[in-house]
């Protein structure tokens, strides 16, 4: 597959993930909808660019998959801006359909009563569980036809746990989008080391220690 169609892929996808977030969010479904919506949305659009890009969505994803051996330094770096251009183009889009407050509800935050470095244990884990389920369900040659259903629910399930305490990220660039429109840069730090971290433990445990060796 050639870079163009898998830059687009992965940034039509993340585009997608951010604007149905932030669209669910100003629908104030509840936690439980927040989640669905964005699960639901994940998994459809990895069951549209898998077989283009793998439908990473998601920088920790890639670092997962560069920890791996399944991408190398130059793709990981074009699918990182492609996804963080996708991002941010869709927190602009709702920046100018809704407004600043909703977006900044939609830029995942720390709650109250959780620490950055709660955050940070927080996000790694979520997003350990999600590469973990990416490299079971869609990597692994081994791996049952169900890699987008199975990687949409993982989002679900995260975000279900997470959401009230760091607004379930598990994917810098669902931060880094919204937070660039409205200038919203709280804690971001948060964002970015615990899930590359997770995703990067997720890609060396799985590669290592799960995958048939060759």
């Amino acid at each position: 597959m050639n870079k163009l169609s898998q830059c687009i892929a992965e940034a039509v996808g993340t585009f997608a993930l951010i604007f149905i977030g932030i669209g669910a969010i100003n629908a104030n479904p509840g936690l439980l909808g927040v989640a669905l919506a964005h699960g639901l949305t994940i998994a459809v659009m990895i069951s549209a660019t898998g077989h283009i890009s793998g439908g990473h969505l998601n920088p920790a994803v890639t670092l997962g998959a560069l920890v791996g051996g399944k991408i190398d330094l130059g793709g990981a770096l074009r699918y990182w801006v492609s996804q963080l251009a996708g991002a941010t183009v869709a927190a602009f889009v709702c920046l100018g359909l809704f407004n600043r407050a909703i977006v900044i509800a939609g830029t995942p935050q720390l709650s109250g009563g959780t620490s950055a470095m709660a955050g940070i244990v927080i996000e790694a884990i979520t997003t350990f569980f999600l590469v973990f389920v990416v490299y079971g369900t869609a990597i692994d040659s081994r791996a049952p036809k169900i890699g987008g259903l199975a990687i949409g629910l993982t989002i679900a399930i995260g975000i279900l746990f997470a959401g009230p305490l760091t607004g379930g990220a598990i994917n810098p660039a669902r931060v880094f989008g919204p937070a660039l429109a409205v200038s919203f840069w709280d804690a971001h730090y948060v964002y970015w080391i615990g899930p590359m971290l997770g995703g990067a433990l997720a890609g060396f445990v799985y590669s290592k220690f799960l995958l048939p060796k060759t």
